[in-house]
C-alpha cells in the first residue's frame, strides 16, 4: 500500500511483507514492539495493521551497521 503525504511517497507493509523482509515470528515482533526495539505497528482498521517501510528498513540499516563495528569486551 502507498501512502502519499504531498511530495512524500510512504509504503505500508502488510504483515506478509513485513514476513518477508525480517525473519521474526508475528510473536516475536509483537515482543520487540511492545519493549521499544522495533518499529511500531500502525492500525489502520479493526482488523488491518501495517508497518512503514522506511522505519522497517531502517531498523535493519541499524543491525547491519551494528554487525560491521568492532566487538567490544565490557
Amino acid at each position: 500500500m502507498l501512502f502519499y503525504h504531498g511530495d512524500i511517497v510512504m509504503r505500508i507493509l502488510s504483515k506478509r511483507q513485513l514476513k518477508e523482509l525480517v525473519l521474526y515470528s508475528p510473536q516475536h515482533i509483537a515482543r520487540l514492539e511492545k519493549a521499544g526495539k522495533f518499529p511500531q505497528r500502525i492500525i489502520l482498521g479493526p482488523n488491518r495493521v501495517g508497518w512503514l517501510e522506511s522505519e522497517v528498513l531502517d531498523w535493519l540499516q541499524q543491525r547491519l551497521d551494528a554487525r560491521e563495528e568492532p566487538y567490544r569486551h565490557s
